[in-house]
């Protein structure tokens, strides 16, 4: 992309994902996004309020745009493309949430922006040591939605499959949280040995994992699943910590 479109584009993204994702409750169009898991007794759901690292997640690509457009010829162009690409694939997500409603084809939804973001996370890996403030916002834009995406996957497994065979939101609750859970686990493990030491990655799953707990103590009364999910948050984080991680170089 031209030196100046791409980070004009990431600042974009920046603003209309927000906004995208304040259609439905801001002009009544279609049914807000979170009506669909809010007050549920479904034990893998995060906690309405830790939702709002989607904040930090915007705030993160308006920075890294608005650090392109000031300093192009200092500007990890690499990282654009993916970025943009997964800030497209959350609009539309958003949208189809909003407006189709459709369980299954959200699921679906999630891939495109799960692979860019990863993607997004795996070129700022290979410029790791880049000593450039436009370096850490991508780094920081990209692990934060590889991460917080990683959890939105997890977590949308029981989601896809109560859609097809009728399950409540309570029916089966261990079940539903481990295949969360193990997914979760699974996602990071690869994240982490495959693509990126970023820690922002650990920061977004860890903070979605932490809403989980915080869902089953305060929310559903399901204290020993928050206890469960609260424990395996500490396991991943003391894993990533003492054992680091080791992503396989471009080439190997």
């Amino acid at each position: 992309m031209h030196n100046r479109l791409s980070p004009l584009l990431i600042l974009l993204l920046g603003f209309l994902q927000p906004l995208a994702g304040a259609l439905a409750p801001a002009f009544g169009i279609g049914t807000p996004i979170g009506d669909a898991t809010s007050g549920t007794s479904a034990p893998e759901q995060p906690f309405p309020a830790f939702f709002s690292i989607w904040s930090v997640i915007f705030a993160a690509y308006a920075a890294f745009g608005v650090n392109g457009l000031v300093r192009p010829d200092d500007w990890p162009r690499r990282l654009g493309l993916p970025l943009v690409l997964a800030g497209v694939g959350n609009i539309v997500w958003m949208l189809s949430a909003q407006l189709v409603g459709s369980q299954p084809l959200d699921f679906v939804l999630l891939a495109p922006i799960f692979v860019s973001a990863w993607w997004a996370a795996r070129e700022a890996e290979a410029l790791r040591g880049t000593r450039s403030l436009g370096f850490h916002f991508g780094d920081a834009a990209s692990g934060l939605l590889a991460g917080w995406i990683s959890v939105a996957t997890a977590i949308s497994i029981p989601l896809t499959i109560r859609s097809f065979t009728g399950l409540a939101p309570s029916d089966f609750p261990w079940p539903m949280f481990w295949s969360t859970i193990l997914s979760a686990g699974l996602f990071a493990w690869i994240f982490a040995s495959r693509i990126s030491a970023s820690l922002w990655y650990f920061v977004a799953a860890g903070w979605g994992i932490l809403g989980i707990a915080f869902h089953n103590w305060l929310e559903t009364g399901m204290h020993l699943i928050g206890h469960f999910a609260a424990g395996c948050l500490l396991i991943l984080l003391l894993l990533r910590l003492t054992r680091g991680a080791k992503p396989v170089k471009r080439g190997a």
